[in-house]
């Protein structure tokens, strides 16, 4: 038996504010976006390597204030880039977990916690 990717369904607000932070100051490329009609909620995808996000401004698709974690291997280059960009609404530090990780958690503006980790092996 085997599964796939999981695409987590985040919850957003304003798309302005969605692509601000998750294009602009992470980094992500929108891959597409969705509307049934105008004046209707977004969908789209973002991606950024591996890494597949889907925002949602729908009404029950997901629930504000979620957590994942995405895997990287180049955390402190990733946190240099983001401190580069001088966002005012993030300042991203490196911080060492207890059970051996290094972890940035970083709050979307939706309250959403992302959180970029380097792997453990085992």
């Amino acid at each position: 038996m085997s599964f796939g990717k999981t695409t987590p369904i985040l919850r957003i607000f304003d798309e302005t504010k969605a692509l601000e932070f998750y294009v602009d100051f992470l980094g992500f490329k929108v891959d597409w976006q969705h509307r049934f009609e105008a004046n209707f909620p977004l969908y789209l995808q973002v991606s950024r390597g591996e890494c597949v996000l889907h925002l949602s401004e729908h009404h029950g698709d997901a629930t504000p204030g979620s957590a994942l974690r995405i895997e990287t291997d180049e955390l402190e280059a990733f946190q240099q880039q983001l401190a580069a960009k001088d966002y005012k609404f993030s300042h991203p530090a490196i911080q060492a977990m207890p059970w051996g990780s290094q972890d940035m958690t970083i709050a979307d503006p939706f309250g959403n916690r992302l959180v970029f980790t380097n792997a453990i092996s085992l």
